[in-house]
């Protein structure tokens, strides 16, 4: 029975961070009962289109998922048992951000079938949190460190680095409290600037600076280093885990695996009939609400996939991977689907290692992971 990755995507929070580019959205008002029918009938449309699967996965994301109440988690979650296979160690994954209202909820999360969580911490220091945005202070996301960890069998959290000023001392200090938690999994991003949001229009006018490109990779080789003499391994590009403790989820993502992207914006890569296609749902969370309840129908765009932008999607994913990408794995030639000179040029600066069966980013390249990616792409 083919696998089956299932994201459901939450689109509200509390607040809208600066930094953050993600399809988000602040209401003061949410009828719970709605939504319920929506997930419900998008759920139902989604098994009439793939058919029986064994579902691999669940990722509850946002928006803040760990605002939704836990009888909607638990009712989606009885839902798809209904519809589809799940194996009893299936990995179920939400999002939260530590603050008390959620935290408070995270008993109740675990009883309802979550077994994973996925927390924003962000920063253990208050001046970055609040750059940051952040609603909550560091004694409360250590203490829903701490609480999560009682409540859940797995608990990853997020740390932002790169940040205005932050120097390799303050963050090894930083990075080196964040280890002492014991947790399997972390996330460890650097500070970007995403088109559209806050900080875009921040940083163009000056109000703050980042750390230069030099820094920034002296950070990220830190990164790296500490975390491995904790024992978590750098397994994709912003990822770090103890093995056998990567997030299953997010694999099938970098692995080019079928997900079912279900909720506001969600995205999807599905086979149907043995044929990739692409598929996002509407982005506007009354749009979707509504498309879903009156129509049928929660797709914005559900588009075919020729096997060369599979092969292409498929690199751009596996590249992410600190290992080899097994080039057999392409439905196409390899020469359609990556640039031979751009190939060339890269490995000749030591920024990727390639032969005939495997192509792999190597450290030096994993630090301008999105030029190596650029290069190696046959033009279309």
């Amino acid at each position: 029975m083919t696998a089956l990755a299932l994201y459901i995507h939450w689109p509200f929070c509390a607040a809208k961070c600066p930094y953050c580019d993600f399809n988000s959205h602040v209401r003061n008002q949410i009828d719970i009962d709605a939504w319920r029918q929506a997930y419900l009938k998008e759920l139902r449309r989604h098994f009439n289109l793939v058919g029986k699967r064994r579902i691999s996965s669940i990722f509850f994301g946002g928006g803040t998922p760990s605002l939704m109440p836990p009888s909607l988690v638990q009712d989606i979650l009885a839902e798809v048992a209904n519809l589809w296979s799940i194996d009893s160690t299936i990995e179920i994954t939400l999002e939260a951000n530590p603050n008390s209202v959620e935290v408070n909820n995270f008993r109740a999360l675990a009883a309802s079938g979550i077994n994973r969580i996925s927390l924003g911490i962000q920063s253990l220091r208050q001046d970055d949190l609040t750059f940051l945005g952040r609603l909550h202070s560091v004694e409360e996301g250590i203490h829903a460190i701490k609480t999560a960890q009682y409540c859940f069998k797995r608990v990853s959290f997020d740390l932002i680095y790169a940040r205005p000023h932050q120097t390799l001392d303050a963050w090894q200090a930083e990075l080196s409290q964040a280890l002492v938690f014991g947790t399997e999994h972390l996330s460890l991003y650097q500070l970007t600037i995403e088109p559209g949001t806050a900080f875009a229009t921040r940083y163009a006018r000056g109000d703050f600076v980042l750390p230069d490109e030099d820094l920034a990779a002296d950070l990220y080789n830190l990164t790296t280093e500490i975390t491995l003499s904790h024992g978590l391994e750098g397994y994709e590009i912003s990822n770090y885990a103890r093995p056998g403790y990567e997030s299953q989820h997010n694999l099938a993502y970098w692995r080019y695996q079928d997900y079912a992207g279900i909720g506001p914006g969600a995205h999807g890569r599905l086979a149907l009939k043995g044929v990739g296609h692409a598929t996002k749902q509407y982005r506007a969370p009354e749009t979707w609400l509504r498309q879903v309840i009156d129509a049928d129908n929660g797709f914005d765009e559900i588009n075919q996939l020729s096997v060369q932008e599979q092969a292409s999607e498929m690199l751009l994913m596996g590249l992410r991977l600190n290992q080899p990408f097994d080039l057999k794995r392409l439905p196409c030639a390899v020469d359609q689907v990556l640039d031979m000179k751009g190939i060339e040029r890269l490995a000749k600066a030591h920024l990727i290692t390639y032969d005939e069966s495997k192509l792999q980013v190597s450290p030096l390249g994993r630090l301008c992971l999105n030029e190596v990616l650029r290069i190696i792409r046959r033009p279309s």
